[in-house]
């Protein structure tokens, strides 16, 4: 009833054949997920096809974006196991007056809008820390201050649209301390941090 016939032995493909295939496909799909998929959605580009192709920036703001939203969700996830302590939303903060203070280190740094920067410093737990940072001319930031180290993590205190803020950090563990601002402005900002008290150093680790 039917007019189909029934393909021979020797046209179907062979073992060899199938496996030539599959190892194409295999190697095609590979190569798509190294020069599309990383750079798209995480930023990575070992080949840098994604950068030429526009699909690099895309991954990194992808990444950018989900970092900040983990970093802003996790305060407010307290656990016992971990240590973590969530800290209030503040979003106004008076004006700082570091006028003829003796500071023990002043850095000054730039932020593009949407980039965001962090720095720490390495205190032993109970040790204090006085620190004033202000954002120079017009302009606001979003700011964690928070802490980490030997599995803990906390969060002082943070902020969105501020100018600026100071008063005294108390490491509540030992570890690194410090602030994460974020400029969510339309244009370039330049924060002043001052800091003095105890503490071994202080360095912007992103």
């Amino acid at each position: 009833m039917y007019n189909s016939e029934t393909p021979l032995q020797a046209e179907l493909p062979s073992s060899r054949q199938l496996a030539r295939s599959t190892f194409l496909a295999a190697v095609a799909a590979i190569i798509l997920l190294v020069a599309v998929v990383l750079p798209a959605e995480y930023g990575i580009d070992p080949t840098g096809v994604g950068r030429s192709l526009g699909l690099t920036d895309m991954g990194e703001i992808k990444t950018r974006l989900a970092k900040e939203a983990a970093q802003e969700a996790a305060p407010q996830q307290a656990s016992a196991s971990s240590g973590e302590i969530a800290a209030p939303i503040r979003t106004a903060t008076p004006a700082v007056d570091t006028v003829a203070r003796p500071w023990r280190d002043e850095l000054a740094f730039t932020l593009k809008p949407g980039e965001g920067t962090e720095f720490k410093m390495r205190m032993k737990e109970g040790d204090k820390v006085g620190y004033a940072w202000n954002v120079e001319g017009e302009g606001v930031v979003n700011f964690d201050t928070h802490g980490d180290g030997g599995g803990r993590s906390i969060s002082y205190e943070r902020g969105r649209g501020v100018s600026a803020d100071e008063g005294e950090l108390v490491a509540a563990f030992t570890g690194n301390h410090g602030w994460f601002w974020r400029n969510r402005g339309q244009a370039d900002v330049q924060v002043v941090l001052r800091t003095r008290g105890d503490y071994s150093d202080i360095k912007r680790v992103k």
